[in-house]
């Protein structure tokens, strides 16, 4: 069973950025890239602040630092292939990436400490399983950052039924899960809006990680926290279990999602 630590979400942030910052500079100082497992949206987002604010406290290099990000939203074009959505468009992981995660952490590094571009990874609809062979070759993940869908246990694009064995592939995104990201992306109108499908990585990919932490934040996501603490393995009825697979895995919750009184 993963470790559960109940706190406010502020400690939980601090205290995860400097875990992985502390990695990233080991990997360094043996020249070597730490690859780090990333998700998009509001859950992760506290984490990604506090990892900015250490760095303009204490200044290191992120040039070990590689961001394998877990999904992005595609689209089939006529002859029947996925491509991208517009790196622009405001649920783009691409540009959430770049904009809420490479940009802020780099603000306070001078150009030879910043984070490149080249260390920002995606997996491409083209080719979805290079990407899984892309990250062995790389020595593996060092750390997941995970989040699990409030209303179906969605982790990445995975939906509810994803096997354990499943890799990176092109996901039919589930209603419930398109719902649930109208949320995250208050830009969408109506869940006709919402893209119908997503690359994504998978099970497997997510539970190879070395380490994992699964964040659930908020009244909304108490339903996740009794789901996933609920149980000692993975149920694909509810994907955000794969914590369970990873041998070094920890549920991160705060008092509202836990249930408990902080009193």
């Amino acid at each position: 069973m993963p470790d559960i630590s109940i706190r406010p979400v502020a400690e939980h942030a601090a205290q995860l950025a400097d875990t992985i910052l502390e990695a990233v500079d080991v990997a360094t100082s043996e020249n070597r890239k730490y690859l780090l497992g990333c998700p998009t949206g509001r859950t992760p987002t506290p984490l990604y602040k506090a990892m900015a604010e250490r760095l303009a406290r204490h200044p290191q290099s992120l040039r070990a630092l590689v961001l394998v990000m877990m999904d992005e939203y595609v689209e089939q074009a006529p002859d029947g292939n996925f491509t991208y959505i517009d790196a622009e468009a405001h649920n783009s992981c691409r540009r959430f990436a770049r904009d809420d995660i490479q940009r802020r952490l780099n603000a306070s590094l001078p150009a030879s400490m910043q984070l490149p571009d080249a260390n920002v990874w995606f997996p491409g609809p083209h080719n979805p399983a290079a990407y899984d062979e892309r990250i062995s070759h790389a020595g593996g993940l060092g750390f997941f950052i995970l989040a699990s869908g409030a209303s179906d246990g969605h982790v990445a694009f995975n939906p509810p039924g994803t096997a354990a064995e499943s890799r990176t592939r092109i996901v039919p995104l589930a209603e419930q899960t398109r719902i649930d990201n109208m949320g995250t992306f208050p830009g969408f109108a109506s869940l006709d809006e919402v893209p119908t499908h997503g690359i994504s990585v998978g099970i497997a990919t997510i539970a190879e990680a070395r380490s994992a932490a699964m964040l659930l934040f908020g009244a909304q996501k108490a339903e996740a926290f009794r789901q996933i603490t609920g149980v000692s393995d993975y149920r694909s009825e509810w994907p955000a279990t794969v914590i369970h697979l990873v041998r070094n895995g920890r549920i991160l919750a705060d008092e509202a999602a836990a249930q408990v009184d902080a009193s």
